[in-house]
């Protein structure tokens, strides 16, 4: 598998490799066809690629490019891992960092706006 499948939370793994070297340009039906079942893995999580683009009802992709666009586009925050995840240093005195959670993560306790 190569080392560069992995972009922003995302691993293509062997997918990136065929879509790479399909033909283009290649209707969106087509390519689910071809290579729908294919999984993609994001932090833990898996799906395929048609239940990822699938809703996106393309009419056709002109290049690899626009297929890994599409990919990127769709996925949602279960690529991004552990959410408002640092690896810095603690905060400093006096400075405010949102500890890991936002707003709409589960565990987060709502703040009193003034």
């Amino acid at each position: 598998m190569p080392d560069d499948s992995r972009e922003q939370g995302v691993e293509l793994g062997d997918l990136q490799e065929k879509l790479e070297k399909q033909a283009y340009p290649i209707g969106h039906d087509e390519l689910l066809e071809e290579h729908g079942e294919e999984t993609i893995e994001m932090s833990g999580n898996t799906t395929t690629l048609e239940d990822l683009i699938g809703p996106l009802n393309e009419d056709e992709y002109r290049d690899y490019g626009e297929v890994e666009q599409a990919i990127m586009n769709m996925v949602g925050d279960e690529a991004i891992g552990r959410k408002n995840y640092s690896d810095r240093t603690p905060p400093a005195a006096g400075e405010d960092r949102q500890d890991e959670g936002a707003p709409d993560q589960e565990g987060q306790r709502e703040q009193e706006s003034f």
